[in-house]
C-alpha cells in the first residue's frame, strides 16, 4: 500500500495539490481515494433546492430558468442575476461584472453549480459560484465523463467544486487502483459476501447504479467498524492486563452505617446500578464505566456509595467537578449526607468515618494546605474538587477510584492526569446527564460500560419544556416574564440564563472560550446574527423592565469566589427572587424552591447544555417550567434541535438526537463533533449491527492474533487509522 502514501503533488501537480491540503485536509492519493461522495445524482434529477443550508458549500444540479443583467445605478458595472430551479423551489446566482457569462448561462439548459449558499433579502443564493453546464456544446466533456452513470457530489471548498475533485480521483482511480490491499481478512469476507477493497473504492466513485453504489458503501461501512474495532480490541487487551486492586465492600464499615441513616430507600435502578458498580470494583483490572441518569435521578448517591465502599477498604475516592460552584455543592450535600461519618478524627466523629476535603483553585493557603496534608495522608477518604486536583503537588496515599462528574467538561488527558495519581490504575466512574456524541459513540461500539439511571426517586416533580420564538410572537416573550412573576408570587424562584456574561469586549479571534460559554453547535441557519445576550445587560433591562420591583441578582464566572458563593447562598436561602447567570449553573446546583428557567438565545447552546440546564428546576415538590428563547425561524435546524429538547426529558434520547445532528466526532480522536469524524461511510446509529458484529470478529481475531502477524494489510490499514496523536489518545482511553 506503499503507493498511496504517495503525495498528491506527483498526480495533480503542485498547485491542485496545494489546494486539496489547504481546503479539504487530502494530502496522500489515499486520502483522496478515501474522499467518498457526499451524495450522488442522476442526469435530469434535479437537486431539492429548498434543503440547502445557509453557510454550507454545494453542489447542486439544476436547470436554469431566468437570466437578466442588471447595470449598478450611477456607477459602472453590472450584476448578472440567474435563476435555477428544481421544478418546485428557486436558487438565486449572482455574478458581478461578469456579463458575457450570458452566452453560456442560457434558460432551459441544466448545470452543476457549486458555491456557498448565502442570504439575501431573505433568499437563498450563490455568489460568484463555479458552474459546469451538462447539457450544452460547452459541457460535452462533462456529459461524456458521466455519461451512463450517477454523478458523485463530493464533500467539497471554495477552490474545489464537485467536478474538479470528480476528475482528481478518475486520475487516482486510473493510476493506482491496483495497488489498493486487502485488509479484511478472506473469511470474513465470504462469510458477509463483501467485495474486494478495489474493486469497493471504484464503485463508490464510479457506480452506474444505486445497486452497485450500496455494494460498495455495504464493504466500506465494514472496512471503518471492523479496522476500528480491531484498534479498541486491542486496547481492551492491554486494559484488562493492567493491575488494579479489588476493592470489595466490607461489612460493617462506613458504607453499611451510611445506608443504616439513609432516610429514604434506593430506587430499584439505584440498587441496580449499584450492583454492576460494586462487581466492577472488584474485579483485578480498572473499571471503566459511564453512569447515564436522568437529572436528578440520584447519580451523586450511587457515586458516593461507591466511593464509601473504596474507603472501606483502606483506598481513596477522588471527585472531580468541572465548577467551583460544584464542586463546593457536592462538598457540602455529601458532608450533609454522611455527618459524623466524615468527621474522623474530630470531636464528635464516628469512629468508623473518615474525612471529606475540598480542594479548589481559589482557597486560601491555609485551607489548601490542610486539604493536600488529608489527603497524601490517607485521612481523607474522599476529595472533591476542580482542575486542581490534577496538580502535580497533590498525592494521595491509596486512589483507588476516580468519579468525573458531567464528564463531557473535561478531556481525557485531565481524566488521564488524575488516574496516574494512583501507584496502580484506579478504578474510573464518569457520570454525565446527556452523553456528548462521541460517547454515545463509544457505549455503540462496546467500549464503554454503561450503567443508566432511569428512573426518578420519589418526590420529584415533572418539568414541562416550550420553544418561545421571540421574533416571530414577541407576545409569547411578554408571556414568560409574565409566568416568571407569577411564579416568584407563589414564593418560588426563577433563573434566567444567557450566553455571555457581558461589559466586556467579544472575545478576539481564536481566543480561547470560557468554560461557561455554550457548546459550539453552529449558526448557519440566518443572516449575520447580532452578538449573543447577555447577563449584565439582561439583568439591568428585567430590573428596569417586566421584572422590576424583584430581587435580581448575577452570577458568571468572572465574580470573586466569595461574591459567587454569596450569591448561591442567598438565592438557596430564598433571598433572591431571579438569578440571572452563565452557564455555571448548568450542574450540581440544588434549589428546590426554584420552578421557572427562561433560557435566553436558547438555540446557541447544544442539546446536552440545555439538559442539563432546564434540570435546575423542577426539583422540589412544585413542577417545573423551562421557557426556550430564540430568534430562529420555525423551519431552520436550531429550532428543530429547540422543539427536540421541548419534545423530551430522556437525556440518552436527546443525546442521541445531538449525536444525529452533529455526528461523533474523531471516535479515536480529540474532536468532540463531527467535523473532523474518522467515519466517512459507517452510521453509528443506523449501524448498530455492523459494528456489533464487527466487534465480535475483531475479538475473536485479536485473542488469536494479538500482534496482527498473519494480517500485515490489515496492521497497515491500523496504523493508517491511527496516527501518534490517534494511538496516545486511545491509549490514555
Amino acid at each position: 500500500m506503499g503507493a498511496l502514501d504517495e503525495p498528491l503533488k506527483e498526480l495533480v501537480g503542485d498547485r491542485t495539490a496545494k489546494a486539496l491540503a489547504d481546503s479539504l485536509k487530502l494530502r496522500t492519493v489515499g486520502d483522496l481515494l478515501h474522499h467518498y461522495p457526499r451524495r450522488y445524482v442522476e442526469r435530469g434529477q434535479l437537486t431539492s433546492l429548498d434543503e440547502l443550508e445557509v453557510d454550507e458549500h454545494v453542489t447542486v444540479l439544476a436547470r436554469i430558468e431566468k437570466v437578466t443583467l442588471i447595470p449598478f445605478r450611477g456607477r459602472k458595472g453590472d450584476r448578472l442575476e440567474v435563476v435555477v430551479t428544481d421544478g418546485r423551489s428557486r436558487l438565486s446566482l449572482v455574478f458581478f461584472n461578469q456579463g458575457w457569462r450570458q452566452k453560456d448561462l442560457k434558460p432551459g439548459l441544466q448545470g452543476l453549480f457549486a458555491g456557498k449558499v448565502g442570504l439575501f433579502n431573505r433568499t437563498r443564493q450563490l455568489a460568484s459560484p463555479d458552474y459546469q453546464l451538462i447539457d450544452s456544446e460547452e459541457g460535452t466533456s462533462a456529459a461524456e465523463q458521466f455519461a451512463g452513470r450517477l454523478i458523485p457530489v463530493y464533500p467539497a471548498s471554495a477552490q474545489l467544486p464537485s467536478w474538479k475533485l470528480s476528475l482528481c480521483v478518475e486520475m487516482a482511480l486510473t493510476k493506482h487502483l491496483a495497488d489498493v490491499g486487502e485488509p479484511l481478512p478472506a473469511d470474513l469476507r465470504a462469510e458477509h459476501d463483501l467485495i474486494p477493497l478495489p474493486e469497493a473504492l471504484e464503485l463508490i466513485h464510479r457506480p452506474h447504479s444505486q445497486a452497485e453504489k450500496e455494494r460498495a458503501q455495504n464493504r466500506l461501512r465494514w472496512d471503518e467498524a471492523f479496522v476500528l474495532q480491531v484498534a479498541l480490541a486491542q486496547r481492551r487487551a492491554a486494559d484488562s492486563a493492567l493491575p488494579a486492586v479489588p476493592r470489595r465492600p466490607v461489612p460493617g464499615r462506613v458504607l453499611d452505617a451510611f445506608d443504616a441513616r439513609l432516610p429514604f430507600t434506593l430506587t430499584d435502578g439505584q440498587r441496580k446500578v449499584c450492583a454492576e458498580i460494586f462487581a466492577d470494583l472488584a474485579t483485578e483490572h480498572p473499571m471503566h464505566r459511564l453512569l447515564q441518569g436522568e437529572v436528578g435521578s440520584g447519580k451523586t448517591l450511587v457515586a458516593l456509595r461507591a466511593m464509601l465502599a473504596v474507603v472501606d477498604t483502606g483506598g481513596q475516592a477522588v471527585l472531580l467537578a468541572p465548577t467551583e460552584v460544584l464542586a463546593q455543592q457536592h462538598h457540602r450535600s455529601i458532608v450533609e449526607m454522611m455527618g459524623d461519618l466524615a468527621e474522623a478524627g474530630m470531636i464528635g466523629g464516628s469512629e468508623i468515618g473518615t474525612r471529606v476535603a475540598l480542594l479548589t483553585g481559589s482557597m486560601g493557603a491555609a485551607a489548601r494546605r490542610g486539604a493536600l496534608l488529608d489527603m497524601a495522608s490517607g485521612k481523607a477518604g474522599i476529595a472533591i474538587g476542580t482542575h486542581a486536583l490534577i496538580e502535580d503537588k497533590v498525592q494521595f496515599a491509596d486512589l483507588g477510584l476516580v468519579v468525573v462528574d458531567e464528564q463531557h467538561r473535561f478531556g481525557v488527558e485531565q481524566r488521564d492526569a488524575l488516574r496516574a495519581k494512583g501507584e496502580q490504575p484506579p478504578h474510573l466512574l464518569v457520570m454525565t446527564a446527556t452523553p456528548i456524541p462521541r460517547t454515545v459513540a463509544m457505549t455503540v461500539f462496546g467500549d464503554l460500560e454503561t450503567s443508566v439511571l432511569d428512573q426518578l426517586p420519589a418526590g420529584r416533580s415533572p418539568i414541562s419544556t416550550h420553544v418561545v420564538p421571540a421574533l416571530e410572537k414577541p407576545n409569547f416573550l411578554t408571556r414568560a416574564w409574565e409566568r416568571v412573576r407569577e411564579e416568584v408570587g407563589k414564593g418560588h424562584q426563577a433563573y434566567v440564563v444567557c450566553p455571555r456574561i457581558g461589559d466586556e469586549e467579544e472575545p478576539a479571534k481564536g481566543k480561547k472560550k470560557r468554560k461557561e460559554e455554550p457548546e459550539e453547535v453552529g449558526g448557519a441557519d440566518g443572516e449575520e446574527r447580532r452578538p449573543p445576550l447577555a447577563v449584565v445587560e439582561t439583568a439591568e433591562k428585567l430590573a428596569e423592565g417586566p421584572l422590576a420591583g424583584l430581587r435580581i441578582e448575577v452570577l458568571h464566572g468572572r465574580l470573586a469566589p466569595e461574591a459567587k458563593d454569596d450569591v448561591m447562598r442567598r438565592f438557596a436561602a430564598g433571598e433572591v427572587d431571579v438569578l440571572v447567570a452563565t452557564t455555571v449553573i448548568e450542574v450540581g446546583v440544588n434549589v428546590p424552591n426554584s420552578t421557572v428557567m427562561v433560557i435566553m438565545d436558547a438555540d446557541r447552546f447544544g442539546v446536552s447544555q440545555l439538559h442539563q440546564l432546564r434540570g435546575r428546576v423542577g426539583r422540589g415538590s412544585a413542577a417545573g417550567l423551562c421557557l426556550l428563547v430564540s430568534d430562529m425561524p420555525a423551519a431552520s435546524a436550531a429550532r428543530a434541535r429547540l422543539d427536540a429538547v421541548a419534545g423530551t426529558l430522556d437525556g440518552f434520547a436527546l443525546s442521541r438526537i445531538d449525536l444525529e445532528q452533529r455526528r461523533e466526532g474523531d471516535v479515536l480522536g480529540q474532536a468532540q463533533s463531527g467535523v473532523k469524524s474518522s467515519l466517512k461511510v459507517l452510521s453509528v446509529l443506523e449501524d448498530e449491527d455492523v459494528i456489533a458484529t464487527a466487534r465480535a470478529e475483531a475479538t475473536r481475531l485479536v485473542a488469536a492474533d494479538p500482534a496482527l502477524a498473519a494480517h500485515p494489510e490489515l496492521r497497515t490499514a491500523l496504523e493508517s487509522l491511527l496516527d501518534e496523536d490517534r494511538a496516545e489518545y486511545l491509549e490514555k482511553g
